[in-house]
């Protein structure tokens, strides 16, 4: 189980990589144009990814940013929101790296933004991590395509192909 997390966060920080590359081609004002997306542009969607992870390796870890929405607009300048990004896939890197056996099977307690109490399993939670960011960089895949964009392929499968 430990290994299929590690392969997780890497593919993670590689998709992230590749969709920033096709993100950076686009104008200032594009990156922030009001599209059809639940966070309204590429910027806002790609924060509220990075919100979610920081929230959840807080959870995690006890340590780190803890946006005080899941809307939060963290960083406005792309730069900024790319140093970060590449952080925080180090950081769940580390994380994967660091979990034991044991600590994957075990459960954590923790309150969610709403303030319901939750006891979810390790393991769960690095699920949801990666799922949700699959979920919104497939949002950003499709702005990028309504802004007359090629987006990237970022199917696990050509991140496992490009490490043979």
């Amino acid at each position: 189980m430990k290994t299929h997390f590690q392969n997780f966060a890497r593919y993670n920080a590689w998709a992230n990589e590749y969709l920033y590359d096709a993100v950076q081609t686009l104008s200032v004002e594009e990156v922030n144009r009001g599209i059809s997306g639940f966070f309204h542009s590429v910027l806002g969607t790609l924060n509220h990814i990075l919100v979610g992870d920081y929230l959840w390796m807080e959870r995690l870890q006890g340590s780190g940013p803890k946006p005080a929405s899941l809307d939060a607009l963290l960083y406005e300048n792309l730069d900024d929101l790319i140093h970060n990004r590449q952080q925080a896939d180090q950081r769940l890197i580390t994380l994967t790296d660091a979990l034991t056996t044991d600590e994957l099977n075990s459960h954590m307690d923790y309150k969610t933004s709403a303030g319901v109490q939750c006891h979810d399993l390790k393991s769960d939670v690095l699920t949801h991590i990666f799922n949700h960011q699959t979920h919104h960089r497939g949002q950003c895949h499709q702005m990028l395509s309504q802004l007359g964009k090629a987006p990237p392929p970022l199917d696990m499968i050509y991140y496992i192909r490009s490490k043979n």
